[in-house]
């Protein structure tokens, strides 16, 4: 049996050490609830923002002036927010200009260039949301303003569940990693935010499917939301995970720092958004035809490249510096020694793999889930928006709600007597005992090819209940073989085990989910029911486990469908309507 370490007490744990989760450490320490903060990696350098951000979606009345529709608007015309509750967004747009402020208010460079800019993701001569950033040292900002008084760090530390006493949380059971050999650490709490950021690595990466750390995101967000669902929350939208884009082979974010323009091989435009390079606006081709670089490549009239040859010296050293504060700093290294000059050559663009990046964790305006005692925020979330300004805020409103309801609460069971806890001890514990087990890779590339072959995402990829019902056939039959013979010989792999059977349950989970969506609908395509139901319009599919226990059988799942919460007045924000509001 793997040893067990200290047991630690605190009001709040927080599951990750991202923007979410470090906002929310703010935000309850600064209201006197002490926190136990465990992060898989270092909190330093970790989550999709560890190296940077340069574009922030906010709402500052002083550029956009007094309405926030327009804004609110093209928000929610992206893809990456279809399915969101009108209520949250709302909120967010409300408030997003307080986060700004505080973040200026800690060192994180909101205004480079002086002013508020808004740049990139935008259609031209229409409002443009996301304001323009230097987010090269946000972590490092975000940690040194930490009370350390308050906030207990630990490193290295995934959390494998989230413990239950009754009907509400009361823990959680991570693996301290942080040598060769690991241990357990229990934390004993009063409320949990689940901060863990987005899934990868359930499908094959996109452009280089051997390599499956080559994500545009962080790579090591792996399964969060099954967390969750263990602990008997709802996750939403898993039927639609997200496609990003970028430059193909080095998997990066970042398509809208980049000035130019899309281009077919002879040269014209690619879509009919941009016919030069537009530092404000840049090309929003890549995200209104999001499959375009499928699409080329298929009818064969691709590549698509980004053209930047057009762009002024002073603009491409502005997107050289921009590149810095997004966080670019590894793929630049290898332009220059490349000798890949933007202003000469261009750079082919390609989709990427399918991840799961603002679906997930069903929760309330307050960031609760249905489990009491159970918030969730950042990109883990399944129902309000995704990126760092949503993580940032709802962080906040996490941090702010769970130090309340801390204070009306009391510590209920003990970790170390905990049923759930005990059992997963006992199947890590195996884990290390197995000798000459099978590795997390081979279940992890197992898992992939189950997602790829039998629920893969549109418009190319087309699911039926055929192909998901094997795929579901596969997974339980992936998850017992994995149960039964996977091995790990040190903390690191102990660790990818883990998050191996989070991308299992993840995983089940789409699949129920878009075997219930009987429509096609965004790049959920399927061939039995190949229109898109208007009927299911504004309806939100809700995937839970029956008992939140975690136990695995043929009616465990449950679906249900529940309304959008849509605004009360859609079309009309005024400021009598914000107040009531």
């Amino acid at each position: 049996m793997i040893a067990t370490g200290k047991t630690y007490e605190a009001d709040i744990a927080i599951i990750g050490g991202g923007i979410a989760a470090l906002t929310a450490a703010l935000s309850a320490s600064s209201r006197g609830a002490s926190c136990v903060m465990l992060d898989k990696g270092h909190v330093r350098r970790s989550g999709s923002g560890a190296t940077g951000n340069d574009h922030f979606a906010c709402y500052i009345p002083e550029v956009h002036g007094p309405s926030m529709q327009a804004v609110f608007d093209a928000f929610m015309d992206a893809e990456l927010y279809l399915g969101q509750d009108e209520d949250i967004v709302a909120d967010f747009f409300r408030h997003s200009q307080e986060i700004v402020r505080n973040w200026e208010s800690m060192g994180i460079n909101m205004r480079p260039t002086g002013k508020y800019v808004f740049q990139g993701h935008a259609l031209p001569g229409e409002t443009r949301v996301y304001l323009k950033y230097d987010g090269c040292d946000q972590k490092a900002c975000l940690l040194r303003h930490v009370d350390r008084k308050m906030v207990t760090i630990l490193n290295h530390s995934p959390v494998i569940e989230i413990l239950r006493e009754g009907d509400r949380v009361s823990g959680v059971l991570a693996v301290d990693t942080s040598r060769e050999s690991p241990s357990f650490t229990l934390v004993r709490a009063k409320t949990v935010i689940l901060a863990t950021g987005a899934t990868h690595r359930l499908y094959h990466s996109g452009p280089t499917p051997a390599y499956m750390f080559n994500t545009a995101h962080c790579p090591n967000d792996a399964g969060g939301p099954a967390l969750a669902l263990r602990a008997g929350a709802a996750l939403v939208n898993m039927e639609f995970p997200y496609v990003h884009a970028g430059p193909k082979f080095f998997e990066r974010c970042g398509k809208a720092t980049w000035i130019g323009v899309f281009r077919y091989p002879d040269g014209r435009p690619l879509g009919p958004f941009a016919t030069h390079s537009d530092r404000e606006y840049g090309d929003v081709t890549g995200d209104v035809w999001n499959t375009a670089f499928d699409d080329v490549m298929r009818d064969a009239s691709g590549p698509a490249y980004m053209d930047c040859s057009d762009a002024s010296a002073e603009d491409l050293a502005y997107m050289r510096w921009a590149m810095k504060s997004e966080g670019l700093t590894g793929m630049m290294e290898y332009m220059d020694e490349a000798g890949i000059d933007p202003a000469r050559h261009a750079v082919e663009f390609a989709r990427y793999e399918p991840f799961l990046m603002g679906r997930g964790v069903e929760i309330d305006r307050h960031g609760r889930t249905c489990v009491p005692g159970l918030y969730c925020a950042g990109d883990s979330v399944g129902n309000f928006g995704a990126g760092i300004g949503p993580a940032a805020y709802m962080g906040d409103v996490c941090g702010r709600e769970a130090a309340e309801e801390s204070r009306k609460a009391v510590f209920c069971g003990e970790p170390a007597l905990n049923p759930a806890a005990r059992e997963r001890m006992e199947l890590f514990s195996s884990f290390m005992e197995r000798k000459n087990g099978a590795t997390w890779q081979e279940a992890n590339f197992c898992l992939q090819q189950i997602m790829d072959d039998y629920a893969p995402a549109g418009p190319s990829g087309r699911r039926s209940a055929n192909l998901l019902n094997a795929g579901l056939q596969y997974v339980r039959q992936l998850r017992e073989r994995t149960l039964a013979e996977l091995g790990a010989t040190c903390s690191h792999t102990l660790m990818r085990s883990g998050e191996v059977l989070d991308l299992i349950d993840c995983g089940e989970a789409l699949l129920r989910a878009a075997l219930e969506r009987k429509e096609s609908r965004n790049n959920h395509c399927r061939t039995d029911f190949p229109f898109t139901n208007p009927l299911l319009r504004s309806r939100v599919l809700r995937v839970r486990l029956k008992s939140g226990s975690g136990k695995r059988g043929e009616n465990e799942f449950v679906l249900d469908w529940r309304d959008h919460h849509a605004l009360p007045v859609r079309r009309v924000w005024d400021e009598s309507i914000e107040q009531e509001g």
